[in-house]
């Protein structure tokens, strides 16, 4: 799934979210594993505020997204704090993964594994990432709980409003597959313009995302609650992850 012209809304209707609070939670689990500078790979970054902080705290970030909208948005706004020249983004899939190099850590927020399902193709994003990682190094990333598709985005439609835009948000909720299937309506006030998008997501039972994760070289460390960072609750919508990778694809060969 690539966001296309929800891309310049995107931070508009996502501005609850607490991006520094996510900062410190995962610059806190890679510095707990030794990973304190270095590459850095921002998988499914988005319009980038995060990629843009780690940017700032010292890793040298790729940020890798689907949707060129996305990145244009990002590379605005480090153009904006002077940041162009030491962040490199690539436009790529997550399932055709090319990085040129290893790197030390990943990051993956906001749903991006949940939204490259089924199955098999979560698990081929699972492999990928393992794939250029170095041995020691992390991957922080969340995915969203069966609780949230079947509890909370359900069958149920949710009205945003931003300051320049209307945006409409409906779920429908397929339970033999775990997969929601969601569309956008915007309305862009101040042009009258109106966009559609229709993806959509998928869950696994937590124990299956482990199970992948140590398939491909990872050692799972920690799973938090992926809005407070506490203790995962039965009700927790979403998870994150923190993995450490055990060996380098040549010394698994």
């Amino acid at each position: 799934m690539a966001y296309n012209e929800f891309a310049y809304f995107y931070d508009e209707f996502n501005g609850a979210a607490d991006y520094d609070a996510l900062f410190r939670y995962i610059t806190g689990e890679l510095a707990a594993h030794g990973v304190t500078e270095g590459i850095l790979a921002d998988l499914g970054c988005g319009t980038g505020d995060l990629t843009l902080m780690l940017t700032q705290a010292g890793y040298d970030v790729i940020g890798i997204d689907r949707s060129e909208e996305m990145l244009s948005v990002l590379r605005e706004k480090a153009d904006e704090l002077g940041l162009t020249g030491r962040l490199l983004l690539l436009r790529q899939d997550l399932l055709a993964l090319d990085l040129y190099g290893t790197i030390r850590a990943a990051v993956s927020t906001f749903d991006t594994f949940s939204h490259v399902g089924p199955l098999e193709h979560f698990e081929q994003a699972i492999r990928n990432a393992a794939y250029f990682m170095e041995a020691g190094g992390v991957f922080v990333f969340d995915v969203n709980t069966p609780y949230k598709h079947q509890k909370i985005l359900a069958e149920n439609t949710f009205d945003l409003e931003a300051e320049d835009a209307r945006c409409c948000w409906r779920n429908c909720f397929d339970e033999d597959t775990g997969r929601v299937e969601i569309t956008i309506d915007i309305d862009y006030l101040e042009t009258g313009e109106h966009f559609q998008e229709r993806f959509c997501e998928y869950s696994y039972p937590l124990d299956t995302v482990q199970s992948l994760l140590e398939k491909y070289g990872f050692a799972v460390a920690r799973v938090a609650d992926g809005e407070d960072f506490g203790p995962v609750r039965p009700d927790s919508p979403r998870w994150i992850i923190t993995a450490v990778k055990q060996y380098t694809q040549e010394g698994k060969n």
